[in-house]
């Protein structure tokens, strides 16, 4: 186990090397979701699969409300970390874990009181309902393991650690894929589950990675391990709670803001027939691959600044920003190179009808190149609320995409045709990355504090225990 102390050594070093275990473990999800997808969509049929994307609606709303918070816990803990009041860190996981416990039972009661009225909401087919519903029951009840789970790994990432997660992701995902076509069909000993046997793969994958690391944790005596008098810290504080979900929300909100506006988006494109459909989903397919690394260097670069705001070490932030932007131009700039060298190869890999091959290319050549944009925009947000500062990312993310990105595509598509859609994209990143940067450089981020605990405080609510 790796926990350590980001507040020294050299900055891009560690930036590259805590990335990594977050690269990897963004490219794992993305296999397991897919090799997932092909055993349900193939083998169980149109309706299962349908059945699965309703379900996953459902997850994406809980786990946009649920990853903020613990995004917001993870900062918590790494400026705590950073400072050494690892008292306040230990504090943080105690509330936290209490928090994520209760949340996740009343949405797994209450999904599976009104599992049918929810998925009636989304409009799901009635020959779809036999499969959707039973599997959001079963689905749902993985919620309570998953969030506890991404609350402690993002717990430990604040710590300095993000190879420990690693594994226990990798653990997750061999069982999650293994046991997938085992549970489907009955095989060995095995029932046959149909649908429900993929969710309880799923859920069976979070139970035990999820035991294996808190034994693992508590093996190795962890330093956030609560222990003996340690454990008064699962009484939540008031305080805290109230700051994790006003931070956490803001972080969750922005998730859902883009989620809707791609929503919105690909309402826009089903206008223009099935080959811009086939064309667009084709080659988001692509630039959901190459976003990976700026997503992992900002996950990475957030919990860095973290700890060294909370050591007050505030040019290790400004060289943690510069190395990130760096890493952002290297990474994610190779790989867009690499999609315009073998344009058509890639996209032959989702599609192949030669109409829809030449509108994905198309679609590659405006857009591929932009994801640059958005990762300098992802290392700016992940900079700046690594103090708190959550509200006017999110703010500048509801303008550029429903106020500018929308709009314009919705406007100018069908006055001048489709390809403005694919426009929206570098515009609307371009848009944000200036709105950031005089954030940025104006300085008023420095000013907040997400722990929302100074030295008086803390030692406050330590006096109230």
């Amino acid at each position: 186990m790796e926990s350590k102390q980001l507040t020294e050594g050299s900055i891009y070093r560690t930036v590259f090397f805590f990335s990594l275990p977050l690269l990897f473990g963004n490219i794992l999800q993305s296999l397991n979701g897919t090799i997932n997808s092909i055993w349900v969509g193939h083998y169980l049929g149109a309706n299962a699969f349908a059945a699965t994307a309703n379900v996953n609606n459902i997850n994406f709303l809980v786990f946009s409300l649920t990853f903020g918070i613990a995004m917001a816990s993870s900062i918590f803990v790494g400026q705590h970390y950073g400072a050494k009041r690892y008292v306040e860190a230990k504090r943080v996981i105690g509330t936290g874990f209490t928090f994520f416990v209760l949340f996740s039972l009343i949405v797994t009661i209450l999904s599976e009181v009104f599992a049918t009225n929810l998925l009636g909401l989304l409009h799901t087919p009635k020959s779809v309902m036999p499969y959707a519903v039973p599997y959001l029951r079963i689905f749902m009840i993985t919620v309570t393991f998953s969030n506890l789970y991404n609350f402690m790994t993002m717990a430990l990432r604040g710590t300095g650690d993000s190879k420990t997660p690693f594994y226990f992701l990798l653990i997750s995902v061999v069982i999650d894929t293994g046991m997938n076509p085992v549970l489907i069909f009955g095989l060995g000993p095995f029932p046959k589950m149909g649908i429900e046997g993929s969710a309880t793969a799923t859920l069976s994958a979070q139970i035990i990675s999820l035991v294996c690391l808190v034994v693992f944790l508590y093996w190795h005596q962890h330093p956030l391990s609560l222990r003996g008098t340690d454990l008064r810290y699962l009484w939540p504080n008031a305080h805290l709670m109230k700051l994790m979900i006003q931070r956490g929300m803001s972080m969750g909100l922005q998730m859902l803001v883009v989620s809707t506006s791609s929503m919105a988006l690909i309402n826009l494109v089903n206008t223009f027939g099935s080959t811009a459909v086939a064309a667009f989903s084709a080659s988001m397919n692509i630039t959901n691959y190459i976003s990976m690394p700026a997503m992992a260097v900002g996950a990475s670069v957030s919990n860095i600044c973290a700890q060294n705001v909370g050591a007050n070490q505030w040019d290790r932030v400004k060289r943690t920003f510069e190395a990130g932007l760096l890493y952002n131009l290297v990474m994610t700039g190779a790989l867009a190179a690499l999609v315009y060298l073998f344009n058509k190869d890639v996209l032959h890999l989702f599609v192949t009808e030669p109409s829809v091959v030449a509108l994905g290319m198309h679609v590659n050549e405006i857009t591929a190149w932009s994801f640059i944009l958005f990762g300098v925009m992802n290392i700016i947000v992940s900079t700046v609320r690594s103090t708190g500062a959550v509200l006017f990312p999110l703010l500048i993310s509801f303008v550029t995409q429903w106020v500018i990105r929308i709009p314009f595509s919705y406007i100018l598509a069908y006055h001048s045709g489709i390809d403005w859609i694919w426009w929206s994209f570098p515009m609307s990143f371009f848009v944000s990355d200036v709105l950031l940067l005089i954030y940025y450089f104006q300085g008023g981020w420095k000013r907040i504090t997400l722990h929302g605990l100074s030295s008086k405080q803390a030692d406050t609510l330590e006096e109230s225990f």
